[in-house]
């Protein structure tokens, strides 16, 4: 559970090691980390299942580290992680590609490079076993000579990697849209689908950003929103509320009140706030028999009214009032043809990066697959998606 000094790791820069099996991957990435993150052995093939490590790493701040499977494994068992290695590039922000110094780039290292390139993804490509190596060619910028067994040149990889960090990294969720002194009230349902003892992910988030700013953060169930409302002396800044309230909640805030959700907020964070309100009008377009996709980024024990696969499957179904047919995936399973489904209804992603949660939509797109999340789709349902997306007016999205 992440606290409210703790960064999760949705938010974590994601630094991925690859490379073919003894080309001293795992030695780099323990060099990198100072820990014995990754297993290392002489014998091919150690790594057999992407290894990761949340931590903090001066110059990078919180990264998550993950170390891969050679991309040069072989037969069945081999293949199949192979391509767990490369599915991890779908939520990589920096791909760093280790490569045996002795014996330089291979066929294997060039097809990756080429897949970095093709993803627009920053890269470093990383000769290990420079202490073997009595001459060092001339190496590019994005190429560096290490030595993970004497440490040489590991901090300049690290500032390295550190300049390859996409400007993306700090986009705001809320600080942007409030003032220092400003009243925001946050609504948090607490119900049987609420984890007990604690807030979810994009609530500590807000609340966090609210605190940093100098901002006040007021927190309520919505049974006592009229109450909290009628306690201040002026109208909150703004009200943000849990998306399943968002009806019981935009029935009691006043129109001049900016309302907004934590799903928009967390989706306009993410990268995909623009795709997701255009994906949301497929609604209007379905048909009897469309199958729709519910995705969720985490994994998590399913409860007898759980938003994936009972409450909006139930909201959809009522808003068209067609007989759809509802599939589900989660976790790092996300199908890669797309062309079954008539629409893809996404998470918030707040347990994932902004470039994995991007890599989805894109590929709903480039399919002609319309992309939308919880948040909007709920907003949409209710009627009030317009006003949910008022705040940002002026601001990108």
């Amino acid at each position: 559970m992440a606290t409210l000094n703790e960064t999760p790791a949705g938010e974590r820069l994601h630094i991925t090691f690859f490379g073919k099996r003894n080309a001293g991957k795992s030695s780099v990435v323990n060099a990198v980390t100072g820990q014995d993150l990754a297993v290392v052995s002489e014998k091919a093939g150690t790594t057999t299942d992407p290894v990761e490590k949340t931590m903090e790493i001066l110059p990078l701040g919180p990264v998550l580290i993950v170390d891969t499977p050679g991309t040069d494994d072989v037969g069945e068992l081999g293949a199949k992680r192979v391509a767990r290695s490369y599915r991890e590039m779908e939520r990589t922000d920096i791909a760093v590609l280790v490569v045996d110094g002795e014996r330089g780039l291979s066929r294997e290292d060039r097809s990756l490079i080429e897949r970095f390139k093709e993803k627009n993804l920053p890269y470093l490509v990383v000769y290990n076993k420079a202490d073997l190596n009595t001459v060092r060619p001339e190496r590019g910028e994005n190429e560096i000579d290490v030595s993970a067994k004497t440490g040489w040149h590991i901090d300049a990889l690290k500032e390295k990697i550190a300049a390859l960090q996409p400007k993306t990294q700090d986009q705001p969720i809320i600080r942007d849209l409030v003032a220092m002194g400003d009243v925001v009230v946050l609504v948090i349902p607490i119900d049987e689908s609420a984890p007990k003892g604690r807030l979810i992910l994009p609530q500590q988030q807000v609340l966090r950003e609210l605190l940093d700013i100098g901002a006040i953060g007021i927190c309520c169930r919505e049974t006592e929103l009229p109450e909290t409302l009628n306690a201040l002396q002026k109208p909150p800044a703004l009200v943000v509320t849990d998306s399943q309230a968002f009806k019981k909640v935009a029935s009691v805030v006043p129109r001049s009140v900016l309302l907004t959700s934590f799903s928009i907020l967390m989706a306009r964070h993410k990268g995909f706030l623009k795709t997701a309100v255009d994906g949301v009008r497929q609604l209007d377009r379905l048909k009897d028999g469309d199958k729709i996709l519910m995705a969720e980024g985490c994994t998590h024990h399913r409860q007898c009214y759980d938003i994936g696969t009972v409450k909006l499957p139930h909201w959809i179904q009522k808003k068209t009032g067609m007989h759809l047919v509802f599939e589900t995936s989660s976790g790092k399973s996300f199908p890669d043809d797309l062309s079954p489904y008539a629409m893809v209804v996404h998470c918030g992603g707040c347990m994932q990066s902004g470039t994995e949660i991007k890599s989805r939509m894109k590929k709903a797109v480039e399919q002609h697959v319309p992309f939308t999340n919880y948040g909007t789709i709920i907003a949409e349902i209710n009627g009030i998606l317009d006003r949910s997306l008022e705040v940002l007016d002026g601001h990108e999205k």
